[in-house]
């Protein structure tokens, strides 16, 4: 028995599949229920980098001390300016969703800006195409791709042994949870 439930309808990442579709840009204001801060040394370098490497798009900014970029509905990431950023990445890193269709044109739009700034794309065993970025501030930011659904597949076997079904198994709607 599991208490995991399907809410995909909470989110903007659409169904997984070879012809999903990026929702738009998202320039609505709201309150952010989870955001990243980055410190770097060189704004404008940064901002470059997130919107053309990226895929972001600048909300708001104030002048040298911060730039509010967004990609999707919560996917929000504050540059802020700081007299320092870390000499190397760290382990930690941020993920992002995006479609399949996206991932090679992100892994050349990063190339193009900065080329040794990406690692991958790789299959993970959670079902995921994943491309790992090192920006200019050594943020390390992970953009991640749901692959189709394969119920025969090891990765349906490695989610179903940790409890999650697929999501036409189950529980049906989420009546019970609203």
């Amino acid at each position: 028995m599991s208490d995991h439930y399907n809410a995909f309808e909470l989110s903007p990442v659409p169904t997984p599949g070879p012809d999903a579709v990026a929702p738009e840009l998202f320039r609505g204001i709201y309150g952010m229920p989870a955001f990243v801060t980055i410190p770097t040394t060189d704004l404008a370098t940064s901002v470059d980098f997130w919107v053309r490497g990226l895929g972001f798009f600048e909300l708001f900014s104030i002048p040298g001390t911060l730039v509010h970029l967004r990609r999707w509905a919560f996917q929000d990431v504050l540059l802020v300016s700081a007299p320092t950023v870390p000499a190397q990445a760290p382990a930690m890193s941020v993920s992002f969703s995006c479609v399949l269709n996206q991932v090679d044109s992100l892994v050349e739009d990063c190339r193009a800006v900065r080329p040794d700034s990406v690692d991958g794309p790789r299959d993970t065993p959670w079902n995921t195409r994943d491309v790992e970025v090192i920006t200019p501030e050594n943020a390390r930011i992970v953009f991640t791709a749901a692959k189709p659904f394969d119920p025969d597949s090891q990765e349906a076997r490695n989610l179903e042994a940790i409890g999650i079904s697929p999501p036409a198994a189950g529980r049906g709607d989420n009546a019970e949870h609203v």
